[in-house]
């Protein structure tokens, strides 16, 4: 009789929840179970604090299998999905549950924000991890004892696996079922599912490179404000640090200690945001919108673009571009 290699797979749920970090990892160990042997098939199951309906940030209601407390034992890979319950919400019942939980799992992970979790039940600390990337300066803030990585759509570290935002929790699934049954069964679980088994680019695509321009009175706000509104005009350290009245040593120090960015950095990063914007929103030349943008030139643009944004332009148009 052929021995059992059955993987349990258990997800977390909770109020507000984002139902696709949920339901995107468990379709894909779902659909693996159609091309795995019987005998290897991922058992599924999910687990709340009280086994009570579970309501999800868009409405809909999900039933746990079972409370936390009647979790059985052999758990291979123990989920936290994200969402604004993830987040904004205390959950000590669940925070208390969990270090006890994850030293039975095989391995532990979270989905886009449900990485704060894990982080509020001191599981993170030592460990790299990743999350949404409108979440991950908050994440590193509240857990200085990881090393957040801003790019990666999901992050392995030894038994801790953690997914950027939403859909890379399927990513983050199929590089699973990969190390556990092959690259080829991911794959065709990925082509099952419409998506790629890599994404280029990682999170940075999707997220602005710069925050919101600050729009008060200081010198460097002033400048931060300057170069957005005049992108297309040339800049040196020299000429911004005319803009703000200040000494170029002075002002190459303040504006590094305030932006967290050297003056030229801010500039290239201000550049890309903008010949991103006009790529989604235009179907001007690359040449035209290199000079808008202050590039120069298209080939300077496009150098800039796939070191920084690790897409070229063009592949950024088709990705995210409109029809």
């Amino acid at each position: 009789m052929r021995e059992s290699a059955h993987k349990t797979v258990v997800m977390v749920l909770f109020n507000d929840m984002l139902m696709l970090d949920v339901t995107g990892p468990m379709d894909v160990f779902s659909i693996s179970n159609r091309l795995l042997p019987e005998h290897q098939h991922y058992r599924l199951l999910t687990v709340s604090e009280h086994q009570t309906l579970v309501r999800s940030s868009c409405g809909l209601k999900v039933q746990a299998d079972m409370t936390l407390k009647d979790l059985p034992a052999g758990t291979d890979l123990l989920l936290v999905p994200g969402g604004p319950g993830a987040y904004g919400v205390a959950h000590p019942g669940l925070t208390a549950w969990l270090p006890t939980a994850v030293k039975g799992a095989r391995r532990f992970g979270a989905i886009c924000t449900g990485a704060f979790l894990l982080g509020d039940a001191g599981l993170l600390d030592g460990y790299r991890c990743t999350t949404h990337w409108n979440y991950v300066e908050r994440l590193a803030q509240r857990n200085p004892g990881s090393r957040v990585e801003t790019e990666q759509i999901y992050v392995i570290d030894r038994n801790l696996i953690t997914s950027g935002g939403i859909t890379a929790g399927i990513d983050m699934a199929l590089a699973v079922v990969a190390e556990d049954h092959g690259k080829d069964i991911a794959l065709e679980v990925a082509k099952v599912l419409l998506v790629v088994m890599k994404r280029q680019g990682g999170q940075t695509p999707y997220g602005p490179l710069l925050a919101a321009v600050p729009r008060d009175d200081t010198a460097i706000a002033r400048v931060q404000a300057y170069i957005v509104d005049h992108i297309e005009e040339p800049f040196t350290v020299q000429r911004m640090a005319e803009l703000a009245a200040m000494s170029t040593r002075n002002f190459a120090r303040a504006f590094q200690r305030e932006v967290n960015l050297t003056p030229m950095q801010y500039v290239l990063n201000a550049r890309i945001d903008h010949s991103r914007k006009l790529l989604e929103g235009s179907d001007l030349p690359l040449k035209v919108i290199a000079c808008r943008c202050g590039f120069g030139s298209a080939r300077h643009m496009r150098k800039a673009f796939s070191e920084r944004i690790g897409l070229t332009p063009n592949q950024y148009r088709q990705q995210f571009g409109g029809d």
